[in-house]
């Protein structure tokens, strides 16, 4: 299980993420609310972390860090307008986590196949098995 501060982590990458266009929209924050919920941080907190991001913090869970990885697939697919800007700094977050280019690459292409572009959990789970092994 993760720690407080990769928690505050995780959100605070998530919610840098959705500012890059400089407008967050209500379903992107509602998102990013329940998604703090289910981490189990407060409103509060998570208002805060809006004006005072959190340090980045490696997730030393594979799981983890792949479940964050979807995490931002999702977001950047809730709005439906994804951009080729939005695409490579989810590909470099992607990076950053430790996961390989080509599963991350998988998983951005096959979205495309997928209604709204949302990759279901198992199909995600499987591409990164293949790096995993």
């Amino acid at each position: 299980m993760i720690n407080r501060v990769e928690k505050l982590s995780l959100l605070s990458e998530m919610i840098a993420f959705a500012q890059a266009d400089d407008n967050i929209r209500a379903i992107e924050y509602n998102f990013l609310l329940g998604v703090a919920q289910q981490l189990e941080i407060s409103q509060a907190d998570f208002e805060y972390l809006f004006e005072h991001p959190v340090s980045y913090v490696h997730l030393k869970s594979f799981s983890e860090r792949i479940v964050q990885f979807h995490r931002l697939v999702l977001l950047m697919n809730i709005s439906k307008d994804s951009t080729s800007k939005q695409i490579v700094k989810i590909y470099n977050f992607g990076l950053r986590m430790g996961l390989s280019h080509e599963s991350i690459s998988r998983v951005l292409d096959l979205m495309e196949s997928f209604p709204n572009k949302i990759v279901p959990p198992d199909f995600l789970i499987d591409i990164f098995k293949v790096q995993y092994n």
